[in-house]
């Protein structure tokens, strides 16, 4: 009863409310973390900065960083920007990691940073990033900002122009221009690209490691399963689900974009995009992928 209570509060209070709740509920989460877990090691770096588009396992990037196992093997605290004054532009203290950043390379090269820092950036190939956006707003996401109203047009269309909607939606969001510009940024140890697809793959454990480290940041093997453990796609989207409500955590396969795109949708699709997905490593669309090793071979 309670959690239905919260889950109602959570998606029907007002925008402003919401914030300053979740900023208030992060803080005391901090403070408690503070008190409570010792820091065995700490980073070299005064921030940690993860940026990302959304649809690209952004809450979960989240909730790993948030995790006292990862504080007690670096010192830094989870800090949401969304929830404080400036947003997304404003600085982020030292000793801060910030999350869900949602800003083009060239944006975020112009927030004032606090000291060193490692920044990285979750990419997802975009025609996946299309299929994960329709299902997340016309089922599930949080109704904040203008999401009823997109939420109010997927339910009244067609699959098809649903789709068609969510193209239009994300280009006109310059969602696709925030990918390309990470993606052609030129090369800097400070910051990387890691592929959801291989952060959530079979060989997750080994990504995440160099995620991590490439964040300053070491976990015995032993925790860093365990971190795993706690936050798998099945046991967040199980701990997220009430009656009546779509759970927020849908894990599509990569490549799902197959099962949706027509020809039209593909149309329109690139002319929104372009070459996104083949900028940034993912096949085109009359290539054939070689799902069985996973190497991501392909041949015309």
């Amino acid at each position: 009863m309670i959690k239905r209570a919260v889950e109602f509060a959570k998606h029907n209070s007002p925008n402003s409310l919401r914030v300053k709740a979740r900023r208030a509920q992060m803080e005391a989460r901090n403070a408690r973390m503070r008190l409570t877990v010792p820091v065995v090691a700490r980073s070299e770096f005064d921030n940690i900065f993860h940026c990302t588009v959304r649809k690209t396992g952004s809450q979960w990037i989240k909730a790993l960083f948030s995790d006292p196992a990862v504080y007690r093997h670096c010192g830094l605290l989870p800090y949401d920007p969304r929830f404080y004054s400036g947003g997304a532009t404003a600085p982020v203290p030292a000793g801060r990691v910030g999350l869900a950043i949602f800003l083009s390379h060239k944006r975020f090269e112009a927030v004032p940073k606090a000291g060193s820092y490692r920044a990285f950036f979750v990419i997802r190939d975009p025609r996946d990033v299309v299929v994960s956006s329709y299902f997340s707003l016309r089922n599930s996401h949080a109704p904040m900002g203008d999401i009823p109203q997109a939420r109010k047009a997927l339910q009244e269309l067609p699959k098809k122009e649903g789709m068609l909607y969510v193209i239009d939606r994300l280009r006109d969001k310059k969602q696709f221009g925030q990918m390309r510009s990470w993606a052609v940024a030129p090369s800097d140890e400070t910051f990387r690209l890691f592929r959801y697809e291989d952060l959530t793959g079979e060989r997750q454990a080994e990504e995440v490691d160099q995620l991590l480290r490439h964040c300053g940041i070491t976990l015995p093997p032993a925790e860093l399963e365990a971190l795993l453990a706690r936050y798998s796609f099945t046991r967040m989207k199980k701990s997220k689900e009430t009656p009546g409500r779509i759970s927020h955590y849908r894990k599509g396969a990569s490549g799902d974009w197959r099962n949706h795109f027509d020809d039209d949708i593909y149309a329109a699709y690139t002319a929104a995009a372009g070459d996104l997905a083949e900028i940034l490593g993912y096949p085109a669309r009359d290539e054939v992928t070689d799902e069985r090793n996973g190497q991501g071979s392909a041949t015309r």
